[in-house]
Order: C-alpha cells, then structure tokens, then sequence
C-alpha cells in the first residue's frame, strides 16, 4: 500500500497494490499491521455502506467529541468526488479542503481524522460506497456543514441542478455558524 498526504498532511491517500491478471483482480483494501505503521492509533469499530445515485451529494458531515470519527473511505462501484474540510479552529488549514476522485477503476482510499468534515458526490449513474469508522454513530454528537458554503469554495463538478441532497444537508449550517474542533 501507498499512503500519500494531500495538502492538509493529516488526510492520507491509501492507494493498494493490485495483483490483476486475465482472470480478474486482487487487493488488500485493509491491513492493519501495515496500517497502524503509518497511520498509527486508529483502531476501526465499524463498516459502513451507502449505495447512492448520480447527483447525490451527502455531506458534509461530522461528530463532535467525544464520539468524533475518523474514517476510511472507498469506492467499491462507480465514481465519487469525495471532499474533506479541515474544521479544527486551531489549524493552519482550518476552512480549507482537500477533493480526491475515489472510483473502482482507482480503487483508492481516503483517510480522514478527527476534525474534518466530510462529503461526495456521485459522478457515475450510481455509487457504492464503503467506509471503516473508528468510532460508533451518535444523533446527539452529528453535526453538519452546508455543502455549497460560499467561503469553502468547493467545486462539487455536477451543475446545481443536478445535485440531489437531503433535508438535512440542506439546512447545515455554514461553516462560521457550525460547532466545530477547537
């Protein structure tokens, strides 16, 4: 596996070996031991799915301590933008986010700590998506940001009207308004 830091050090592509031959593929999407060496101190409790269609954009999303996630995200079917925003207050980056193209052609993977926001949007007819969480889901610690905040400057690539997202998407606030890391 090779592990990549973005522009924000902190969230690491994890971009695997694979074995691919006439009959088919092979990969390693998670090894711990070789994991933990680069990334040490995540210990994963779940995984997560989504099948999503195009235009759907879920996100951005985060919990607040102490059930803060990180998260291991991929692509298994399809083709996302996946974006991650730095919302810790006290960091260089605060505000600024990091977009990967996450497909099943790449078949790479995005790390995200503690402390970030996150989101994608689906570019092909449709998308299953997967992810590893170091921490267990909770309503009272969810937290969410707008997705199209004028001051993150995102480019989610589809038109506006073509992004489908949920009720609730819809009314996070923006990020000045959001409980977020200090």
């Amino acid at each position: 596996m090779l592990f990549t830091p973005t522009k924000i050090p902190q969230v690491i592509i994890v971009e695997p070996k694979v074995f691919g031959d006439e009959r088919g593929y092979f990969f390693e999407s998670f090894r711990k031991d070789i994991f933990d060496q680069e990334i040490p101190g995540v210990n994963f409790v779940q995984d997560n799915e989504s099948l999503s269609m195009r235009g759907v954009l879920r996100g951005l999303h985060y919990q607040l301590p102490p059930m803060a996630q990180s998260k291991l995200v991929r692509v298994v079917q399809g083709r996302v933008l996946d974006v991650v925003v730095d919302i810790r207050r006290s960091s260089p980056y605060f505000g600024q986010h990091v977009a990967v193209e996450l497909s099943q052609e790449n078949k790479c993977q995005l790390f995200i700590p503690k402390g970030f926001a996150h989101g994608f949007i689906v570019l092909s007819q449709k998308a299953l998506f997967q992810y590893k969480v170091d921490n267990y889901y909770s309503r009272e610690h969810d937290r969410g940001i707008l997705f199209h905040d004028p001051d993150l400057g995102i480019d989610w690539i589809l038109k506006q009207q073509e992004i489908v997202v949920s009720g609730k998407d819809a009314e996070n606030p923006l990020l000045k308004n959001a409980d977020v890391f200090d």
